[in-house]
């Protein structure tokens, strides 16, 4: 195994770096290939940034788009694939582990989905191919599993900093929302990749973040209040989007709509939105630029804020591949100027500028949906150079992110594995809690004794001293409870009774499966220091038998090796 320490896994970094700049360069040319045929975009242009569609019949294309990604779902769906896996998840999960086929597969979707037009961002195919690379790269050196997972953050640190031409940016995208964790051990790797992918996106051609603001004007303390309520607003939108999304999704399923034709549907729907205004259309970068750029009234922009949530929702909710990173920028950009087009209605004097609300709004936006104060907050640095500016955007995202983890605890991505029956809330590694589990804690030399068994006869059997527990069983084995030798030897039990009336923890058993969490929860709600691990619930035939002591014991020496491991010891 190669000990990925030091310059070693800083030199693979830099190759992953690479890739993910070179990987993000093609894929955007491609879409905006794309986008040039289907569209009639010119060279140079972008989609959402166009007045109307060229002819009506482009319309169409979003539910072409989706015919031919219903057409994949069949054809992955007759082959048994599972549910690809992303970073954030194989970090989470499965220490780091990737695999290319869903790499291939979730690239190609995004690829499909946004270059028919379809309102999602290719921020999600790009740390897939960036992280997928990182994660094979990692383990056809055999590394360690910690390593595995930086090299997996490296590779999505260096697409979102090739992206948007800002390595912090990428970097603490890496550390928040891939790793899970910001440590020395992952700087110098991490920031490697967003740099070498910078570099290589530069050298490439790749087009830069579209946010042109011009002259800020000075901040004064009496405006930090009201952008921190637009923090709040953002937060509170942000959430309603997410269960937007999930009503969609539960919409169709209840219509029984097969998943293969959901696509087709939601690129109908996507497209009609498109005949109004095609900045609903793909991710949005066109529009963003439009917006900064341009000075709309009040009605024009809250009409496009809303024509591109429903865009969005409908395109995520009906099944098309992508993501809401970008979305999540336009949106928050049109909010920021609708609150700033109302709070100068309210109070002309307040001098709240309308294009440092956007800024405000868009990285608010971005960490109700997606998470990362610290990403979205070097965004807007190194997107407008402004140091003043991004300590505004810092305060308003902090309060973003503390109202939707305190209401609703979930970024876009955990909640999408919330919805599939997933527990996980960011990509800190708790796979290795799931890998600890009851079958391989748990003593198997249990004593037992049939539950007709009188206390007189238990006595005999089990002379005081000889034992703490023993477990009653029914004739056929089945668990009944759990006797406390030293009950039987007290003033109360008679000694013509049964051991039934000692037995305790009837309900409260344990199965091999169970992980050190939930084995955890099962003891906190039954009050026990032990309890019979069963073969399953419907069986109840006891196999072994788990003290709470021990599970504590040993979920502390795996929760040491994984902090040791994360600090680069041992």
């Amino acid at each position: 195994m190669l000990e990925a320490r030091g310059i070693i896994i800083v030199l693979l970094a830099a190759v992953v770096g690479a890739f993910s700049g070179a990987a993000v360069t093609a894929m955007s040319a491609f879409v905006q290939g794309m986008h040039w045929l289907l569209f009639d975009v010119p060279t140079g242009g972008r989609l959402s940034s166009m007045f109307s569609l060229s002819h009506p019949l482009q319309a169409a294309m979003p539910a072409v788009g989706g015919l031919l990604l219903g057409l994949s779902i069949i054809w992955l769906r007759k082959r048994k694939f599972r549910t690809p896996i992303d970073p954030i998840e194989a970090n989470a999960l499965y220490g780091g582990r990737m695999s290319l086929t869903d790499t291939f597969i979730i690239a190609g979707q995004t690829m499909l989905s946004s270059g028919f037009g379809a309102s999602v961002g290719l921020e999600a195919g790009y740390t897939q191919v960036g992280g997928g690379f990182g994660s094979r790269l990692a383990r056809f050196f055999r590394m360690k599993r910690n390593d595995v997972r930086i090299l997996v953050g490296a590779g999505a640190a260096g697409a979102i900093a090739a992206a948007f031409d800002a390595p912090l940016t990428g970097a603490f995208y890496g550390f928040e929302l891939i790793i899970g964790i910001y440590s020395i051990a992952n700087v110098a790797p991490v920031m490697t990749a967003a740099i070498c992918a910078t570099l290589v996106t530069g050298w490439l051609g790749g087009a830069p973040f579209p946010l042109e603001l011009g002259a800020v004007p000075e901040l004064t303390a009496s405006q930090y209040l009201p952008f921190l309520a637009l923090g709040l607003i953002a937060g509170g939108i942000s959430i309603a989007i997410m269960y937007l999304v999930a009503a969609v999704e539960r919409g169709l399923t209840r219509l029984s709509i097969d998943s293969s034709l959901r696509p087709f549907l939601g690129g109908c729907a996507v497209g009609l939105l498109g005949l109004v205004t095609p900045q609903v259309l793909s991710s949005g970068h066109g529009a963003l630029h439009r917006e900064f750029a341009m000075n709309y009234g009040l009605t024009v922009i809250a009409s496009v804020f809303l024509l591109k949530i429903a865009a969005s929702v409908i395109s995520l909710g009906s099944g098309f591949r992508g993501g809401l990173f970008f979305a999540s920028l336009l949106l928050g950009a049109l909010l920021g100027k609708i609150f700033a087009a109302v709070i100068l209605a309210i109070a002309p004097g307040s001098g709240i500028d309308p294009a440092v609300a956007a800024v405000v709004g868009m990285s608010s936006m971005a960490v109700g949906i997606i998470g990362g104060p610290l990403t979205m907050a070097f965004l807007a640095l190194e997107s407008t150079g402004d140091l003043t500016l991004t300590g505004v955007v810092l305060a308003a995202a902090i309060m973003t992110s503390i109202l939707v983890r305190e209401t609703f605890g979930y970024s876009f991505s955990t909640w999408r594995f919330h919805l599939r029956g997933e527990t996980i809330r960011s990509a800190q590694d708790v796979g290795w809690m799931r890998s600890l589990t009851v079958g391989l804690m748990m003593r198997k030399d249990v004593r037992t004794i049939t539950a007709t068994t009188t206390v007189a006869e238990f006595r005999q059997q089990v002379p005081l001293g000889s034992s703490q527990r023993v477990i009653a069983v029914d004739g056929e084995g089945r668990y009944i409870g759990m006797i406390i030798v030293s009950d039987a030897y007290g003033d109360q039990p008679d000694s013509a009774s049964t051991v039934l009336t000692l037995a305790r923890f009837g309900d409260s058993v344990l199965v091999p499966s169970m992980n050190v969490q939930s084995a955890a929860e099962t003891f906190h709600r039954a009050g026990a220091e032990e309890l019979a691990v069963v073969d399953d619930f419907e069986n109840r035939k006891v196999v072994g038998l788990l003290t709470e002591g021990h599970l504590l014991r040993r979920y502390a020496e795996e929760l040491d090796k994984a902090r040791r491991d994360l600090s680069g010891e041992g």
